[in-house]
């Protein structure tokens, strides 16, 4: 040791040396007047919670003597420690800067530093790091074992015209918690707009790394949609999986499909989505690199997956297109047979299945959860005097809908062009109500169904201030306030849809008296099924086989 500093003030070059637990040295390394750049140290030791059997020593030339490149290696790399040799006091001595990882899930500092004297170091230094692994296997989180998902720190870019930031970080917390992610932090960062390479600084990218390896994440899910660039730059910078909105919102839906269309049409949007981001892992995959190995007939394995997407995406959209011609010849079967068909509409775990449960006694799933519902239900609601309505729950709207995911389920969006009325229901209570309403009208807008007749129905009055709700009558007066769990609260949206029916020729209103009781009374108990060909349409109570 007593040669290093020298040596190194000699070269004006930091020195370093890679120390196993044993006190071998298993690496020299030669910097510049600053800083070390280490090689590839291969893969971990096994085990989240233990070290990789390495400390670094270097020598101080200038600047600090203890880097924030330092730093970051301790942590990204896992060593057992840092320590600069630096010849501090007047007599020549030998003093050291270092620091060591400490446990913490509290988003705190994750290492400790200190400055001692070369003798005042740990005598046994292997015992000394196994003492730390065994704080850091007792300070990991109890239910990290236990838990239903990944560890995710959630990334959201704020640029300075969003107005909606805290409506949008709260919705994606949801789809997180949708997605069985455990968040372990919300990460965000204000910026004039995405940063062309990271979406956030090179600087947040490592910061995010730390706080990834403290709090025990392996995920970064990003709240904005990035681009191929991105991606591949937020993956050459970082060992953590990166996943954006439209990922999330997709691997929601393939969790969620239970049909064999809802599976066609998630696939699809998956494909959709991927296809422009694949690019293969260095130039030896290409023949358009060159070069030995890069010359010659053949296709690369980035053409290869290319063209099986893409023939992969034929096949499910040539399916999709059977499945969408079945359900056309099923919709025109039911307008031979003149039943009015009212679609719910509106945005997502606002409470349409439930109020589709509600009014038609179906057991259809409905959760406190976003995309709870993916798949066209369709039950039959009847009426005295033999009017009925063919009632369809949709797939729920959302801000931003993917672009993937509108053209996969254009199947199923289909239903709501034949629609004669749409039900839009609005969860009253969600503070972000308005935003989220009017991203279902421009939803609808976008789909070309702004002129069909639209009843908008407030749900979970019962959460709503009284106050406020008098505001909600007095702006919106054709709307209907039900709480869709109460039975009894939804005899006015019986009233109504029963007196549209009746406006629109279906039937004569004259014959039927409604009662003053409650919503039961509305409707029948039979259970028929309007078609027996149509394994769309069930009949009133619960859920008959296809």
């Amino acid at each position: 040791m007593h040669l290093l500093l020298p040596l190194s003030h000699e070269l004006n070059r930091v020195i370093g040396l890679l120390i196993d637990r044993k006190g071998h040295v298993q690496g020299v390394i030669i910097g510049d007047a600053q800083r070390l750049y280490l090689p590839d140290l291969g893969r971990q030791r096994a085990g989240g919670t233990r070290f990789r059997g390495l400390r670094l020593l270097r020598t101080y030339v200038q600047g600090d003597p203890l880097a924030q490149d330092d730093l970051t290696d301790l942590v990204k790399l896992k060593l057992d420690a840092v320590a600069s040799l630096h010849a501090h006091t007047p007599e020549g001595r030998a003093v050291v800067h270092w620091a060591h990882l400490v446990p913490s899930a509290t988003g705190d500092q994750p290492w400790r530093s200190e400055t001692t004297a070369l003798h005042q170091q740990p005598g046994d230094f292997a015992a000394f790091v196994q003492d730390l692994e065994a704080q850091f296997e007792a300070a990991a989180p109890a239910a990290r074992d236990a838990a239903e998902g990944e560890r995710a720190i959630l990334v959201y870019v704020r640029t300075r015209d969003d107005r909606f930031a805290k409506d949008r970080i709260d919705e994606l917390r949801e789809l997180c918690r949708t997605a069985r992610l455990e968040l372990v932090d919300t990460y965000t960062q204000t910026r004039a707009q995405l940063d062309p390479r990271y979406a956030v600084g090179s600087g947040a990218v490592e910061e995010l790394e730390l706080k990834a390896l403290q709090l025990g994440a392996d995920l970064l899910v990003f709240g904005q949609d990035l681009n191929a660039a991105q991606l591949r730059s937020l993956s050459a910078k970082t060992n953590l999986r990166i996943v954006d909105r439209t990922q999330l919102i997709l691997d929601i839906f393939a969790q969620r499909a239970q049909t064999r269309g809802g599976k066609l049409q998630v696939e699809l949007a998956q494909l959709q989505y991927s296809l422009p981001r694949l690019s293969g892992r260095g130039t030896a995959m290409s023949r358009l690199a060159g070069g030995i190995g890069g010359r010659g007939p053949g296709e690369s394995q980035l053409e290869l997956d290319r063209r099986r997407a893409r023939d992969r995406m034929n096949a499910l959209e040539r399916a999709i297109d059977e499945l969408s011609s079945k359900r056309e010849l099923r919709r025109k079967s039911r307008k031979e047979g003149r039943v009015p068909v009212v679609s719910i509409v509106g945005y997502t775990n606002a409470g349409k299945s439930t109020l589709l449960n509600t009014l038609t006694r179906a057991t259809v799933l409905a959760e406190d959860k976003l995309f709870a519902t993916l798949d066209p239900t369709s039950r039959r609601l009847r009426f005295p005097e033999d009017r009925s309505v063919v009632l369809t729950d949709t797939v729920g709207f959302i801000r931003d809908l993917p672009d993937a995911l509108r053209k996969a389920f254009r199947a199923t969006l289909e239903e709501l062009h034949d629609a004669d009325l749409l039900l839009h229901v609005v969860d009253a209570s969600d503070p972000a109500w308005r935003q989220q309403r009017d991203s279902t009208l421009e939803i609808l807008r976008e789909l070309e169904l702004h002129e069909k007749e639209l009843l908008l129905v407030f749900n979970k009055a019962d959460r709503v201030d009284p106050m406020e709700r008098i505001a909600l009558e007095s702006e919106f007066p054709d709307a209907i306030h039900v709480c869709a769990l109460d039975r009894a609260t939804t005899k006015a949206l019986i009233d109504r849809i029963d007196r549209w029916l009746v406006e629109h020729g279906h039937g004569d209103r004259r014959a039927y008296q409604p009662s003053e009781q409650s919503g039961d009374d509305h409707l029948s108990d039979e259970g028929d099924i309007w078609d027996e060909g149509d394994p769309d349409i069930k009949g009133v109570g619960p859920e008959l086989p296809s």
